[in-house]
């Protein structure tokens, strides 16, 4: 009798403009359905996360497929790696879990099949290259804040305390009472004075806030934030 191979399949999107650009959840699933059929594989189901969280954990599809092909000791089809998880951890953790299900990992676009020893040592290798990618886009743009901080160029909607907003809308240009403030607070935090002792020093001597609010610990620890990262 003939024996037909069991897969479940995944996909996702994250973000609404994932799903404009090449990667919609129907162009995923008609490539798994298509490997499928090539492959005699009988496809049970495709469970589907749409605006998904990063972490595996936090989607409830993913482990519902996990559990399924768990079960059946069938193949977990996905479109590509970065649809199943978003670190090196997260991914070898679920290749680990199905691995000792019996079941098996096939990614298309990067034509894993986690069945053979060559294509589980080239999952680990293409899930580290994947996460190396991310963490040097994560310092691109921890270096371009730190450059428009140093050039007091405008990151947020909140004008910070010690500066006012220029003419031109984003350039940030110092309001030298307010900048006095800051080096009180600076001064009185490296003098070993805490948080919440300083807020009230603030709201004794009635200094004002940017916004006129209150001083509060919470406060006072985003100017002293704000000043380390200026230090980068």
């Amino acid at each position: 009798m003939h024996y037909m191979m069991i897969a479940v399949g995944y996909a996702r999107v994250s973000t609404a403009s994932q799903s404009e650009e090449g990667v919609s959840l129907e162009a995923q699933e008609r490539r798994i359905h298509a490997w499928c059929q090539a492959n005699g594989y009988r496809l049970q189901e495709v469970f589907v996360e749409a605006r998904s969280a990063a972490r595996a954990h936090n989607r409830p599809q993913l482990q519902v497929a996990l559990n399924r092909a768990c079960q059946a000791k069938a193949a977990l089809v996905v479109y590509s790696l970065s649809r199943l998880a978003r670190s090196t951890k997260d991914a070898l953790l679920i290749s680990e879990r199905l691995d000792r299900a019996g079941a098996d990992l096939v990614s298309l676009s990067e034509r894993i099949d986690s069945t053979s020893p060559m294509g589980k040592m080239v999952f680990r290798l293409l899930a580290s290259l994947s996460e190396f990618e991310r963490d040097q886009l994560s310092e691109r743009t921890r270096l371009a804040m730190a450059h428009l901080r140093l050039n007091n160029r405008r990151i947020s909607t909140k004008i910070p305390l010690g500066y006012d907003l220029a003419a031109d809308g984003q350039t940030l240009v110092e309001n030298p009472a307010e900048q006095a403030t800051v080096r009180k607070i600076v001064a009185l935090r490296q003098g070993g004075r805490s948080l919440a002792q300083i807020a009230r020093q603030m709201e004794r001597e009635g200094i004002p806030t940017k916004n006129g609010g209150g001083w509060y610990p919470s406060t006072v620890a985003r100017i002293l934030n704000r000043q380390r990262k200026l230090q980068i």
